[in-house]
């Protein structure tokens, strides 16, 4: 997205390096405070009734809640084997600014998500008769964090992973699979008349929803397209020392920049089906990408 671009432009030292790690931190803190002193997570959670009453940190103390308070285990391993190298995989792809900005518009959107559900209720919902107060626990980091998994999958589509530790499985299957379960997730939940659990999900998912399906340039951050772009820009720069050393020569590949010059023995055509004259060396004239 080119406003991004902008931003990062101007912005991308403010980019917090190894932000996965103290995301992990704070559900580290999140677990040991939901065994050791379960009652002071009451006073950090994004209630939106606790905070217009003055209590402001709640702005910012509820990331502490880990994404779920099940087992103890199996989050650690899931922070391990899981979270922790998707992470920072993702980090090392996009930059540390664009990861930094999705994870932090994910928390703002859960912010303002939970505002704007508390302007619609009031704080309080009606199911079955009975009257609720919509409290802060509804409101944590879970779909933050799988919308990092989201990203990953996007960014790796072809990258396996073992499931159960032994069925290999493509990012992109697996994506799909868990799209497929928010969505009878959230289903469910408005038959169940609990149509506000919905607000969170569609919140806290949204910066994935700006990020990819509102870019039409995502395929210059796959990982073999920067790889591709790295080996161009390389190739030409060589291909470039070459033609000042050499002068001016009468093939030259669009791709890895080669000439007759480099090797007497390549061939060269022109590929009619892209728009243009191009031309390409043997290696590249059935392998690269059409121009339209």
């Amino acid at each position: 997205m080119k406003f991004i671009d902008k931003l990062e432009r101007k912005y991308g030292r403010y980019g917090i390096r190894n932000l996965t790690m103290y995301i992990i931190a704070c559900y580290v803190l999140g677990y040991i405070l939901v065994y050791t002193a379960p009652w002071i997570l009451s006073y950090l959670s994004l209630d939106v009734r606790m905070i217009l009453k003055g209590q402001i940190w709640r702005l910012v103390t509820w990331v502490i809640y880990p994404p779920t308070t099940g087992n103890f285990f199996l989050f650690l391993i899931s922070i391990v084997f899981f979270y922790y190298p998707i992470g920072t995989s993702l980090e090392r792809t996009w930059g540390s600014f664009r990861y930094t900005l999705y994870i932090f518009s994910g928390l703002l959107f859960t912010v303002l998500g939970a505002f704007l559900l508390h302007l619609i209720t009031g704080g309080v919902v009606e199911i079955g008769g009975v009257h609720y107060l919509i409290g802060g626990s509804i409101f944590t980091t879970y779909y933050i964090s799988l919308s990092v998994f989201l990203a990953y999958a996007m960014s790796y589509p072809d990258m396996q992973l073992l499931l159960m530790f032994v069925i290999p499985v493509k990012m992109r299957w697996m994506a799909f699979v868990y799209v497929a379960i928010i969505v009878f997730d959230m289903i469910t939940n408005i038959r169940a008349g609990s149509w506000f659990l919905i607000v969170p999900v569609i919140a806290s998912l949204l910066n994935f929803i700006l990020f990819y399906l509102g870019s039409q340039n995502l395929s210059r951050y796959n990982p073999r397209e920067v790889k591709r772009r790295q080996d161009f820009k390389k190739a030409m720069a060589q291909s470039r020392a070459s033609a000042q050393t050499n002068g001016v020569t009468k093939h030259k590949c669009a791709i890895c920049g080669r000439t007759e010059k480099d090797d007497p023995n390549l061939e060269f055509r022109f590929c009619s089906k892209c728009k243009g004259n191009y031309e390409y060396c043997q290696d590249h004239l059935f392998t690269h990408q059409h121009i339209k």
